[in-house]
């Protein structure tokens, strides 16, 4: 059976601090489709593009909506990536369960503040926050702690942008 669903367009955040780590965020509670597992439950910085939104703005969007970042630069970004929700059971009216997975445009960026500049907690533009707690991660050592349904896509930006995590 072939799935009929759209895949929905996001954007990710490798956000890669002086030391070439990448900020991770600790998701806090299963999110329907994009349900988390324990001890899998970190993953970049992430979102949907809005309607006509240019892709580079709707990154920047996102990493402040889920981080209160704004001090960073860009470093370079993927072609489209793709992956597939699991199998989905809950209401159908979740904002995630008209699509089958997600698209992605991965975007490589440079943290160029302090710090103290990172707040997960505090909800922006209306967005409940996603994220409990964050940290610094080797960027090869990330798909490790996302959930599985994400790990291909996590290793092709591993991959890609490793010359960024030296």
């Amino acid at each position: 059976m072939t799935n009929e669903k759209p895949y929905r367009p996001n954007v990710g955040i490798a956000l890669f601090n002086a030391d070439g780590c990448v900020l991770v965020g600790h998701r806090f509670k299963g999110d329907g489709p994009e349900i988390i597992l324990p001890g899998l439950d970190w993953q970049m910085p992430q979102g949907g593009v809005d309607e006509g939104e240019v892709l580079r703005d709707a990154a920047m969007r996102e990493l402040w909506e889920e981080t209160n970042v704004v001090s960073a630069c860009y470093l370079g970004e993927t072609d489209w990536l793709a992956y597939e929700f699991p199998p989905y059971d809950g209401p159908q009216t979740h904002r995630l369960a008209k699509y089958r997975g997600q698209r992605q445009k991965w975007f490589a960026l440079r943290f160029t503040g302090q710090d103290d500049e990172i707040d997960p907690l505090t909800p922006r533009n209306g967005q409940p926050a996603e994220f409990d707690a964050w940290r610094w991660e080797r960027l090869d050592r990330v798909a490790d702690i996302v959930v599985p349904f994400r790990r291909e896509v996590y290793r092709a930006v591993a991959q890609e942008f490793a010359p960024f995590a030296k």
